[in-house]
């Protein structure tokens, strides 16, 4: 179990945050009293009785619930990053948040799978826009239904008798005859998509801002033409003659000093770190000029016995669990794809889990802040670690922590990322990205495990800097950076 005494902390900071940060990400006014009254160590979500009614009823405060939380959420690392004056001094009550908010979703799919038992309704997950949601539809067995009608039969006039139904007449309690189900439709993908749309109008009213000043001579006085960006597209084209187009991640990319590095990778069991739990964690150390450290043991056995450690030490592989209610329902997706079955990884089963394990996320920040870290697609794991390890985010702003990105080395350096109508930007999966750069052979595929993926990371880097070195680009041509590179906040280079 963890220490319950850092939420109490977390409430605590609540008048420094509504202090920087009154509205939330949808331009609400948060109602930090509100906030303030969650028991946010023991679940803020709603237990139901066993009848349809409750169950409806305990969704749809769920679901208000999740909305308020997660746009508290979203907005605290722009008001946490923009803090200036450094008026709130701990991420830990967006932590406290995320954490509640995990439990509040296991509560969620729990009523959906309850709902499904007692056939108030049939859930499909669907990709709507920016999610993938949860949609409920009448329940086919019910009896002919309109799904624009939003509204499931439970009288057994018009059919069918549902298990619902059969429930209601062998028992004292009276069913209602009607369970809504327009107002317990997940609505993240309108949120997500309305909130996309609000960014963008902002960045467009800011770009024509610009545009207006620069024409008035005064921010483009001595460049009426525009200044060329930084590593703009004629410097970065390749071999093949395509000319990627300048990108925040570029950023992330690497200096021509780096050396030292360690690579981490995590599995997830999902996307959203204010959702889902990290289940598995590799990293391993590798120099990318230096020699490898003297003493550091010469083998290491991957679970794919054709890789070699090569250059690589230090290596480490970490398990973590899941909560009982999160386990129960099971996880196909993510057992197909990275061969872990939460089913057997319940805190109940021994596991502990990463989020609820202080000792475990204070190794990990020693380890983060030793060196640059290397991800592929470093966001991903910049935003879970934001959300799940103390101390993070307070490092990360401090400057104290540098990222490294695969990615852009891919998009931006590697001749065989071309643009195909499957890839606009072309192909930078790792496990592309891995078997161009001769570090992983084209009969196998990416393992996604952590551990796994962190090791053909690196050597595709190592082989990759190696490669641009001798030819003089990337770093080494006439946009690249001197020092180690990647992106970090709070110091200047």
């Amino acid at each position: 179990m963890t220490d319950r005494a850092w939420f109490d902390a977390a409430k605590g900071d609540i008048p420094q945050w509504a202090a920087s940060m009154p509205k939330d990400a949808d331009g609400t006014t948060i109602d930090w009293d509100w906030v303030r009254s969650l028991d946010l160590a023991h679940g803020v979500g709603t237990i139901p009785e066993s009848t349809p009614q409750s169950i409806h009823d305990a969704l749809k405060a769920d679901y208000a619930t999740r909305e308020r939380l997660e746009s508290i959420i979203a907005q605290c690392n722009s008001a946490f990053m923009t803090d200036f004056d450094r008026f709130i001094g701990s991420y830990r009550l967006p932590r406290a948040l995320a954490y509640a908010n995990r439990r509040l979703n296991d509560n969620i799919n729990t009523l959906l799978h309850l709902g499904e038992q007692q056939h108030l309704w049939a859930v499909s997950r669907e990709r709507r826009g920016r999610a993938t949601i949860a949609v409920l539809k009448p329940y086919s067995g019910s009896g002919p239904s309109n799904d624009d009608q939003g509204m499931l039969d439970l009288s057994g006039e018009a059919g069918g008798t549902s298990a619902g139904n059969t429930a209601a007449e062998n028992s004292d309690v009276k069913f209602p005859t009607t369970v809504a189900l327009d107002d317990v439709q997940d609505r993240t993908a309108a949120i997500l998509d309305a909130r996309a749309e609000r960014r963008k109008a902002q960045r467009f009213q800011k770009r024509a801002g610009d545009a207006a000043m620069a024409r008035a001579n005064l921010s483009g006085a001595t460049s009426p033409g525009g200044a060329a960006l930084p590593g703009g597209a004629a410097a970065s084209g390749n071999a093949t003659g395509h000319h990627p187009k300048p990108d925040w991640r570029d950023a992330y990319l690497p200096g021509r000093d780096v050396d030292a590095v360690m690579g981490i990778d995590i599995e997830t069991t999902g996307i959203d770190p204010a959702r889902d739990y990290i289940i598995d964690v590799g990293f391993e150390f590798m120099n990318m000029a230096s020699p490898r450290p003297a003493g550091e043991p010469e083998t290491y056995a991957y679970e794919q016995g054709y890789y070699a450690a090569g250059d690589a030490y230090g290596q480490s592989r970490l398990a973590f669990g899941v909560p009982p209610e999160n386990a129960a329902l099971g996880n196909a997706l993510i057992a197909k794809l990275t061969g872990i079955d939460v089913r057997g990884r319940s805190s109940e089963a021994g596991y502990r889990l990463f989020d609820e394990w202080p000792q475990a996320q204070a190794g990990l920040l020693v380890r983060l802040t030793q060196q640059p870290y290397v991800a592929h697609n470093a966001t991903f794991e910049h935003s879970w670690f934001m959300l799940n390890v103390a101390g993070y985010a307070e490092s990360y702003r401090a400057g104290r922590i540098t990222i490294i990105d695969t990615l852009p080395m891919s998009r931006q350096w590697d001749p065989g990322a071309v643009p195909t109508n499957e890839h606009p930007y072309g192909d930078n999966t790792l496990d592309a990205y891995a078997k161009r750069q001769g570090a992983l052979d084209s009969a196998h595929n990416e393992r996604h495990l952590g551990l796994e993926d962190s090791h053909i990371m690196l050597v595709a880097m190592k082989h990759h800097l190696a490669a641009l070195k001798a030819q003089g680009k990337g770093p080494w041509g006439s946009t690249g950076r001197a020092g180690v590179g990647g992106k970090s906040c709070g110091r200047k280079r």
